[in-house]
This record gives structure tokens, sequence and C-alpha cells, in this order.
């Protein structure tokens, strides 16, 4: 047997269905096995491997025990000459096996291979090519050298970036999203490090792999695309400590004495430098707006002030100094408030969310206003001109945001998308039909014929034409259709067309179209992919504040509703549970599938059969009921269901 696939798979299975359709399309001709290892993952991405690839080999976990170890249970059944390990949530073109194997017979030196990878935006990726991590590399790649020069020798050994991306060359380290081995290299070397959970391992064992007298290849003779993201967001904390810990695994393992030293304490001091950077960018991305928006306010505040002085009481120094280090601070405080909890941060372009917020900050400010002590009563004509001065400076801020982001004053405006689909005409009506049914909105500008074609009334174009459609008809997305255009012209047009156009693919018998336009982002199900308003942030948030707002009252009216309650002291504990954030008042009702698709939620102690009078509804409508109540959510909602099922709060 010439080749052994192995793949780790976890929570991922319409990328996974999409990965195993360009394996088998590279199988052709190739005495091959293919082996899936799942993670204990919950999305039935066993069952749909089962079903659609039954000629696949599948281990199903029931726990996750890692990368490292998931691949070597497959490595240790295989019977392939070479083994790749590859990651699910990439295409292969449909030469990709038959030209790594190749080059890997011509260089009988060659212990590993790695090939050129590109990002769902058709970036080319990095770590396709990357060299040993040593102190100084570490130190490159921690401040950013490497960045700012992505093509010195010096500065960026981490990712090789002087290094043409289109010539292949020997190289240090191999990426464990596409890496091919000769199985006798891993019997002497050993397989993949255990230790290592998630991270390092394809770094160690390419480490091993030189140190076994062998070498590893960069091969640019073919294009993977490696949509990345899936596991864990660069952006996080948890990237920076898991990376991080793995780079200690690794010096802790190969290095010693005073070198080892110095590079453990340059990497430990990383993971805190990274973190700080991380904090501090997450931070200021999401509190820079509130931030201008209060400075903008507190200003407005000082000229209104002196305005309303000067000509309504004729003194310049009616106020007290007390009106900036209490009343600024308080209507600020309430007016940005009242746009967060009104979602006008989280969709900052919307400015109906942006006056429903300031509108009830005001009315909250003037209810404040009374209970006030009289030398901090100003004017309430100061609330009502800060108010508006407040609505104006925020829509102006937004708008100007807006024109530098997209260089237009359409704000509010939904973002015209300009489609194009390359596939046949029987394929991009399938694309049509599921964009409707997810009612996803797009404009679409016509079809690209998969080849070459004199059809001008049914096409746009030739696919050799593509790029030149994309730029008459100004289309910024194409989605393909795999049944119809290879995985190689595909590659090839990403490349050419690059990230000013988004990519799906719609692989073929799917009822998923597949993509992501950046690396540092996780791939996206655009089309069966149901928006659940329980999994945006806002609806979140108002969720928590919901229930907190209703564990206060139903405390300080406890006296008396205690009374109509079934369970006295089931109700206490649920009160206590919801107050600290172990429960919430409403959520899911059980049922017997422990593998739901739905967002997470706590615990609830009321479910949407609290509000039906339907005394025993079967399976289906229950998770009918659990999938309506994610979907539809509101807090309006909550308040429905605690209405009609107060009595059960003790359950």
């Amino acid at each position: 047997m010439q080749l052994s696939v192995v793949i780790v798979n976890y929570n991922v299975r319409y990328f996974l269905e999409q990965t195993l359709l360009s394996v088998r399309h590279a199988s052709v001709g190739i005495d091959l096995e293919v082996w899936v290892v799942d993670n204990n993952s919950v999305d039935d991405s066993v069952q749909m491997v089962r079903e659609k690839f039954p000629e696949v080999k599948v281990i199903a976990n029931k726990h996750n025990p890692g990368f490292s170890i998931a691949n070597n249970q497959a490595i240790r059944e295989s019977k392939g000459k070479y083994v790749l390990l590859l990651n699910p949530d990439t295409v292969v073109e449909e030469d990709t096996f038959s030209k790594c194997i190749a080059f890997m017979n011509a260089h009988p030196d060659a212990g590993g291979l790695g090939v050129k990878m590109i990002d769902g935006g058709g970036n080319f990726l990095p770590e396709s090519k990357r060299g040993f991590p040593s102190p100084w590399v570490a130190f490159c790649k921690t401040f950013g050298l490497s960045k700012i020069f992505p093509q010195s020798p010096k500065f960026n050994r981490y990712h090789l970036g002087y290094l043409d991306k289109d010539e292949n060359h020997e190289v240090d380290v191999l990426s464990g999203a596409f890496m091919m081995m000769r199985k006798e290299t891993l019997d002497k070397v050993g397989l993949l490090d255990e230790t290592f959970f998630m991270y390092g391992e394809d770094i160690d064992l390419s480490y091993r792999i030189v140190k076994g007298g062998y070498k590893n290849y960069y091969f640019s003779d073919t294009t993977i695309i490696h949509y990345k993201g899936e596991s864990t967001k660069k952006g996080s904390l948890n990237y920076v400590r898991v990376f991080y810990q793995a780079m200690i695994i690794f010096a802790k393992k190969h290095f010693t004495g005073e070198g080892a030293f110095l590079f453990i304490a340059m990497l430990q001091f990383a993971i805190y430098f990274r973190a700080f950077i991380t904090l501090a960018g997450n931070f200021w991305r999401a509190a820079s707006l509130p931030i201008i928006e209060g400075l903008v306010m507190a200003g407005g505040l000082h000229f209104i002030k002196d305005f309303w002085a000067e000509n309504y009481y004729s003194d310049a120094d009616y106020y007290d100094d007390s009106f900036y280090y209490v009343n600024v601070p308080l209507y600020i405080s309430l007016w940005i408030a009242g746009i967060f909890f009104s979602g006008g941060y989280d969709e900052k372009y919307n400015f109906r969310r942006v006056v429903r917020g300031l509108l009830v900050g005001t009315l909250v400010l003037a209810a404040v206003y009374g209970f006030l002590p009289l030398e901090y009563r100003p004017s309430r004509a100061i609330i009502v001109m800060g108010a508006t001065f407040a609505l104006i400076s925020s829509v102006l801020i937004r708008t100007f945001s807006h024109f530098l982001q997209y260089k237009n004053l359409r704000v509010g405006h939904s973002l015209t998308t300009n489609l194009i689909i390359v596939g046949s005409t029987a394929e991009s009506e399938r694309v049509q039909h599921l964009l409707a049914k997810a009612q996803v909105q797009k404009n679409y500008i016509g079809t690209v014929a998969p080849s070459e074609t004199e059809d001008r009334q049914t096409y746009l174009s030739g696919f050799s034409q593509l790029e030149e459609a994309v730029r008459i008809y100004k289309a910024n997305e194409i989605i393909f259709c795999s049944k119809d255009v290879s995985a190689q012209n595909i590659t090839k047009s990403m490349t050419a067309l690059g990230p000013a156009v988004d990519y799906k693919i719609l692989p073929e018998e799917s009822l998923s179209i597949i993509g992501s336009s950046s690396k540092n982002t996780s791939g996206e199900l655009y089309t069966i992919n149901i928006q659940f308003n329980i999994a945006r942030k806002m609806f979140r948030r108002n969720k928590r504040l919901f229930d907190l707002l209703t564990t206060f009252v139903l405390l300080i009216t406890l006296p008396i509703n205690i009374i109509f309650v079934q369970s006295k002291i089931g109700y206490l504990r649920n009160l206590f549970y919801v107050l600290i954030g172990k429960k919430t008042w409403v959520g899911y009702a059980k049922t017997q599938n422990t593998n739901s698709n739905l967002p997470k939620i706590k615990s609830a102690v009321l479910s949407p059969l609290d509000g039906i009078t339907i005394s025993q509804p079967d399976e289906p409508t229950v998770q009918r009921l659990n999938f309506l109540y994610a979907k539809d959510y509101g807090t309006t909602k909550d308040l429905e269901i605690i209405m009609k099922g107060f009595r059960r709060f003790g359950q």
C-alpha cells in the first residue's frame, strides 16, 4: 500500500466532509487507506463519515485525548509506505497525493514533506515552511521582528520568509496540517510525542526526523486550502498559553545547559508579554468606541454647561466644580450603558440601537435626577441638550468610522454582495436554492462556466475569463461548485484573485456552503448554519442581566412569592444558583439527544415546556421547542415562560 491518510477530527463535521471528498478525488489511481480518528465530537461527525464514506476506517474515541495520541492511534494501525497527517479543515488538489509520492520516491533522503498552503482568502500561509525555534527565533517572533522584516534571513527564521514560496526547499519544520512521512522514518525516530496535546508536536517530530538523518522538504508544486482556526482562535489567551507552553515542552526536551535555560526563560516571558498584548488588543477593540464617545460627550457637556450658565443664568461660574466629578460621569455612564445594553456596541452601525440606548439612558437619568441632592441637580435642560449632543456625536463618530472602513457613507445599509457562481447550471441553481432556503441575501450576478463555453446567454463567461468577470461585474464573492470545478482550479483562482474576494465552496451532494476569508478566524458554515439569537453576544448578556434583575425582584418579594412556589427548599436553592451564574431561570428542556448542536447555555429551572399546556410532548416536539427557543430568543420569551411557570420555580 502506497499511502495512509490520517485525519483527526473534533467537531468540524462539514469541513471534514469537504476534506474527505477532496481526498476521495485525489486517491484515484493510488493504493491508499484513509483513517478518521474522532475525538468525541458532538456534531454527528462519526455517523456522517460512516454513512457517506464507507471506505474510510473510523476510530471513535469516547473522550478527547489530544492531537498526538489520536494520530498515533491510526498510525500504529496503518499499512502505507507513506503516512500523511492531514487536518480536517483542508482541501487537497486532485493530483496532490500523486505528486507528493513521486517527489518522495525521487528523494530517498526525504523523511518528511510539506506543501504550499493557502487560507480561505487565497493568502499564502507562512507556516507552510518554518525553521527550528531557538532563543533568537523566539525573540524575533515574540516582539514582531519577523513581521517587520518578513524576508530577512536574520529576523524571520521562524517562517523562513527569505525562501521563495513558489520553489521547493529543504526546510526544518513541517506543518501538522499536511505532513507526509515515510513509515520507515517513523519506525526509526518514533511517533508523535504524546506529551503535546495541541501545537508543538509537528515541530518536535520534524526535529527528530532531521536528527534521525533525514531531510524535510517544502514542496511548492501542489497547493492545498487550509481554513485554520477551528480549534483555537489566535486572538485568544488560550492560544497564547497552549502554543508557548508547547514550545517550553520542546525546549526542555531538546535543549540542555545554559541554552535551554535562556530559551525557556524567553518563552515564559513571551507567554506574559503576548498575553498582555492580546489582552490590550482585545480591550482596545472592545472599549475604543465607548471611550472615544465618552470623551466627546464629556467635551460636549463642558461647552453646554458653560453656554447655559452664561446665556440663561448670566453667570459663567454658576455651576459648582462638582458638575465635573459627579454629573458628567453619571450622565456619560448611563448613556453609554444604555447603548451597551441596547446592542449599540455589538452592531455599531445600527443607529436604531444607538437611539434606543440613549433614550433609555436618558429616561433612567431623568428618574435618578429626582433622588439627587439639590447641589447635584443642574438644569434639566443640560440633560436634554447633553442627550441630543450625545446622539449627534455618536452618529457622526460611527459615520466617520464606517467611511474609514468601507469608503462610503451608506451607514445602516447592508453591504451588497455581488455573487458569482462557478459551476454548471444545475449546481448553480442548487446554490441559489440553498441560499434562499437559508435566507441569505445576495446580489446574484450570474454563473461562470466550469470550462470554456460559447453559451453567453447562460453563462457570464468561460472559466479562463473568471478574473475578467470579477473585475467587470465588481464581484466580491465567488461560490465554487466542487462537483464541476477541480480543487486545482479553485486554488489557482483563489491565489490569482487574492483576498479582495470572499470564497466559498459547495461540496458535491452537500447541503453546506463552506468558506473562511481569514487565516485567523474560524471557517464558517454558510447555508445550513442557523443564526441562533441565544448565541449572539448581546442576547447572552441581556439574558444574564434579566436573570439577575429577576432574582433581585424575587429576593425583595421573597416573603410573599415563596407562598405560591411548590417546592420551597428547591426554590431557595435555585435563587442562589441563578445568582452565582450556575443556573438560568429559563433554558432548554431536557431531551434524550445528548449530542444537541444548539448553542450551550446554563442548565435551567424552567423551559419552553412550562409555557405550553401539553402534559407529555413527544421527543421531536421537545427538540423543536428547544430549537425555536434558541433561534428566536428574547427576554420577553423568558418573561412569558416565567409568568406561566412561576409555581415550578423550585423544581
